[in-house]
């Protein structure tokens, strides 16, 4: 195929294949893979093309990431943290939902959400039993610490890993930049959730009594693994720290923490990389090909030029329509297909207007990918994961209740969010 044929066809399947993931009615790992190799055998990019569009940092640093979690959680850390937080809350529930919210967001920002929510929502479960309570304002709690507390750091949320990977920003450079407005936006969240729960979160003494009586070190199953998680944990957390200084990426890092803790646990490899999500990481896969694709055309540079149009290339306006627009459509949509279309898309922005410092826009990417995957059940990963574990129990959630809530609390952090980037980054 020729120049335009070659627009038409990279376009088209790019659209065809967003619809079906969007539609949810073929797993979309299946869809963006097969969407890949379409854009290969209609010769768009041949293969060496296509397994260069791979971003191997992102993929590394979540492979690296999931093996340390997986091997991490057979210790009980994880339920020990959830029975101490409840202990800690003297089982009253509303106190119980701020202190797991609260650790659910330390835990995204350090580990990453999804990872985060898989470990602490059957624990959520067990101590709403105990309580006798209904579990779901704590859930949703949940997925909005995950999604907060995620969007602090590098390896907290899908969309920020793919943001710096591509622009070789650094662990620290996310942190300084975006927990500040996190930390605002988690207190205003908390404060708002503690509101609107207060009079569902209501149990009997004797419910209470029973809660303190759990004993966290109980949940402690392995200490020997315990210990050798904890000390590839920090080695690994410091090793991101300090990346930018050793110029070593993000993803070496955490595979080399992930390949020190099976060293020193002599655990078996097959079972270790058994926890990784297999259908995650070539779902990115496919998906980076089929961007890849939409940039060789051309396409990207074309939709950066018409956003330059519209904004006359200033920062500030481009900063606000980068920022709004992530926050609605990943509302509706997967953060991590929309990032991936938007970071080469911001690139050419910059080369294109001539904007010499893009970090601001980073930030507004950032800041309404990440927490606009608040909005809805489908937009973010974690929503979905929680979802479905809810889902199992006989918990359900209809897409409109979910969205009644979460999209004004949505909203809400991206007004704060928008109020931050104007006054320190984009005037």
């Amino acid at each position: 195929m020729e120049g335009n044929s070659q627009v038409i066809f990279a376009t088209a399947v790019f659209l065809i294949s967003y619809a079906i993931i969007i539609s949810e009615k073929i797993h979309r790992t299946v869809v963006a893979l097969f969407g890949a190799m379409i854009i290969i055998i209609g010769g768009v990019l041949n293969q060496e093309q296509a397994i260069e569009a791979i971003d191997f940092n992102t993929i590394g640093l979540l492979v690296g990431m999931m093996v340390i979690v997986g091997i991490a959680r057979n210790s009980g850390l994880f339920e020990y943290l959830a029975v101490w937080a409840a202990k800690r809350s003297k089982g009253d529930p509303l106190k119980i939902m701020v202190s797991l919210t609260i650790i659910t967001a330390i835990l995204s920002a350090l580990l990453d959400n999804v990872t985060t929510v898989l470990l602490v929502v059957p624990i959520t479960f067990s101590i709403a039993k105990s309580l006798e309570i209904n579990p779901m304002p704590i859930l949703f709690s949940e997925i909005f610490a995950s999604n907060i507390g995620g969007t602090s750091t590098l390896i907290g949320d899908p969309p920020n890993i793919m943001i710096g990977s591509a622009t070789g920003l650094g662990f620290m450079d996310f942190v300084i930049n975006l927990a500040p407005v996190v930390i605002v936006i988690m207190f205003v969240t908390i404060l708002l959730l503690k509101m609107l729960y207060r009079k569902q979160l209501v149990t009997r003494e004797e419910l209470k009594n029973n809660i303190m009586m759990m004993d966290p070190a109980d949940e402690i199953k392995n200490m020997t693994l315990l210990k050798k998680s904890l000390l590839a944990i920090a080695l690994t957390v410091f090793g991101f720290f300090i990346h930018k200084y050793v110029h070593l990426e993000s993803a070496t890092i955490a595979l080399t923490g992930a390949a020190f803790l099976l060293l020193i646990t002599r655990d078996d490899p097959e079972h270790a990389l058994g926890a990784v999500e297999w259908p995650v990481i070539f779902f990115f896969a496919g998906l980076f090909m089929l961007v890849g694709g939409l940039e060789h055309v051309g396409v990207i540079e074309w939709i950066a030029m018409e956003a330059l149009k519209l904004t006359g290339g200033a920062i500030l306006p481009t900063g606000m329509l980068i920022l709004w627009l992530s926050a609605i459509a990943s509302a509706f949509v997967d953060n991590i297909p929309f990032v991936a279309t938007m970071i080469p898309l911001i690139q050419d922005m910059g080369r294109l207007g001539g904007i010499a410092d893009l970090n601001p826009l980073w930030w507004s990417l950032s800041l309404g990918a990440c927490l606009g995957g608040n909005g809805t059940i489908i937009g973010a990963s974690a929503n979905v994961v929680v979802v479905g574990m809810a889902e199992k129990r006989g918990f359900k959630w209809t897409f409109v209740g979910f969205m009644k809530v979460a999209f004004p609390l949505m909203l809400v952090s991206i007004v704060i969010s928008t109020i931050y980037l104007y006054f320190f980054y984009l005037t």
